[in-house]
């Protein structure tokens, strides 16, 4: 039975005729390539290589870069529908493209000179070359400000001592933005795979985000050239980028409910108990109510958001907002599938353990559900609670 997007409240009707066609492009993308193949990956371990230039083929990396750098140049709501759709695939291969655009590409974009512009922009746009983003440390992920990667200038540019953690992309990127701090403060660097003392081992035996790489980052005296120093100081940075990738998993999460819920819908339709399909039951009713109202929620959320973005009047919080929203109903509305569909939900013949399973990492990834509770907190009483 094929895929039907929830969309209770119509809102495909307020969509342009390229956001929907967009949309199908990325679906019709998922459904073949992706769906076929991602439960081999999942349960292996291991990345689906050969989607990468067919992503890039479909402008899947740079969606909102100019196109004189490679980028696809359209909206933040045709991103946002280009992650929706990848997540209802999987987690790991949305993953795949946030990093590259939102936490790549767009730091590169928006703070590196234009000769690292010309020099990267093009070559990830196109898949030529992966990236990955180091923030996270082994003892500081909230608390970023932590950090205790930093770099000293020496002659011709600048040596970088530390370690990153919990990487996507890390083992397999050809080039990692690394925010350090240089005498104190906080700015950003781009590492290159080759450069002497550079390291990035996989990270394995996850139980979550399997079709995914994630990778340490060790830095030993890396010695990286003035021009690939961002111009950038400050938190500012890396907080810009996480607001990119928020935005986005608010989206993708939206895939990943509605993924759950139709399965469990055909699911109960489907499955006769008591000499009765078991979506005649009252509680099993309930549950799918549940599902489809907050998924609607959701979906209602991140269309404003996305028109907020494209307008350029979102706010961090605003996006925090989604994020914590989003992540959170499509987490239970996994719990939910898999009760619905009782044994049979923890079997690879359906999508719903290894969406709950992700979704247990999208949960804690850029910005646990509690900092999220604590961002919007501060911003409506004006307190901050964090220390």
């Amino acid at each position: 039975m094929s895929f039907q997007m929830p969309d209770y409240y119509n809102i495909q009707d307020l969509m342009s005729d390229e956001e929907k066609m967009i949309q199908n492009s990325v679906r019709s993308f998922v459904e073949e390539e992706v769906l076929p193949i991602i439960e081999k990956h999942y349960e292996g371990g291991t990345f689906p290589f050969d989607l990468i230039k067919k992503m890039a083929d479909l402008g899947l990396f740079g969606v909102t870069i100019p196109q004189k750098y490679g980028g696809a140049e359209a909206s933040h709501t045709i991103y946002g529908l280009a992650m929706q759709e990848l997540e209802r695939g999987d987690s790991g291969i949305r993953s795949f493209a946030s990093v590259q655009n939102s936490l790549v590409m767009f730091p590169i974009y928006e703070y590196g000179s234009e000769k690292l512009k010309q020099k990267w922009l093009p070559k990830l746009a196109t898949g030529d070359a992966i990236g990955c983003f180091g923030l996270t440390e082994p003892d500081f992920g909230s608390n970023p400000s932590g950090m205790v990667t930093h770099a000293k200038k020496i002659e011709g540019g600048y040596l970088l001592n530390g370690a990153k953690m919990w990487i996507t992309n890390g083992t397999i990127a050809d080039i990692a933005v690394v925010w350090a701090k240089l005498d104190g403060v906080v700015n950003g660097f781009i590492v290159e795979k080759d450069m002497k003392g550079f390291t990035a081992p996989e990270m394995k035996h996850k139980h979550s985000l399997r079709a995914s790489i994630t990778s340490e980052l060790i830095f030993q005296d890396v010695e990286i050239p003035e021009e690939n120093k961002l111009n950038i100081k400050g938190l500012k940075g890396p907080l810009s980028c996480l607001t990119k990738a928020r935005y986005g998993i608010a989206w993708g999460a939206i895939g990943a409910a509605s993924a759950v819920y139709d399965s469990a819908l055909n699911y109960a339709k489907s499955r006769i108990q008591f000499a009765k399909p078991i979506a005649s039951f009252q509680l099993i009713q309930e549950k799918l109510v549940w599902m489809l109202n907050e998924i609607t929620k959701g979906q209602l959320i991140n269309y404003h958001l996305g028109r907020l973005m494209d307008n350029g009047k979102a706010r961090p919080q605003q996006v925090s907002l989604a994020k914590r929203n989003n992540v959170e109903i499509a987490l239970q509305s996994a719990k939910l599938a898999r009760e619905i569909h009782g044994a049979n939900g923890i079997i690879n013949e359906y999508n719903v353990m290894r969406h709950l399973a992700n979704l247990e990492s999208v949960i804690t990834y850029e910005g646990t559900h509690i900092i999220h509770t604590l961002i919007l907190g501060e911003d409506i009483t004006g307190i901050s609670a964090f220390m």
